[in-house]
């Protein structure tokens, strides 16, 4: 006959419970430093400085306006902004793939206008590191970077 040992029985639920805790923070830790690797990959030569963020005094709307450094050969996420987008190329040579368009390369002066919730993509096809002005007019409130996945 079969008869529970209430000892024995506590102790191997506490062993079960550290185990699956343990299993479990592992792999949270693993999950987490894939994505990390994954995001660092574009952002470890991606640059940001924001420069102007105003109002603009109507419906909710602003702009904000950052320089964006690109080392060599980095491309963004493909992404998205909850308005439009003025890309000023201030050094370099880069490639913009707005979704549904052909690929469009872009050098220093040049410009291009992105239409709100366009998904798109830009790298830095030169061989040194590039730089580009880029100029929002977007919703109040809202992430300026939606990443597409």
């Amino acid at each position: 006959m079969f008869r529970l040992n209430p000892r024995h029985t506590a102790r191997m639920l506490g062993i079960a419970v550290v185990t699956t805790a343990a299993l479990a923070a592992f792999s949270g830790v693993s999950q987490a430093e894939e994505v990390k690797a994954a995001a660092k990959s574009w952002q470890a030569g991606l640059h940001r400085t924001d420069l102007v963020r105003k109002d603009l005094g109507v419906a909710d709307q602003e702009v904000i306006q950052v320089r964006v450094d690109f080392d060599a050969g980095v491309a963004s996420p493909n992404h998205s902004h909850p308005g439009v987008e003025v890309a000023y190329v201030i050094d370099g040579t880069f490639e913009y793939q707005l979704e549904g368009q052909p690929p469009v390369t872009l050098k220093t002066g040049d410009s291009l206008y992105i239409p709100a919730g366009v998904a798109h993509i830009a790298k830095n096809v030169g061989t040194q590191s590039g730089s580009e002005l880029a100029t929002y007019i977007v919703k109040k409130g809202e992430p300026l970077v939606k990443v597409k996945q």
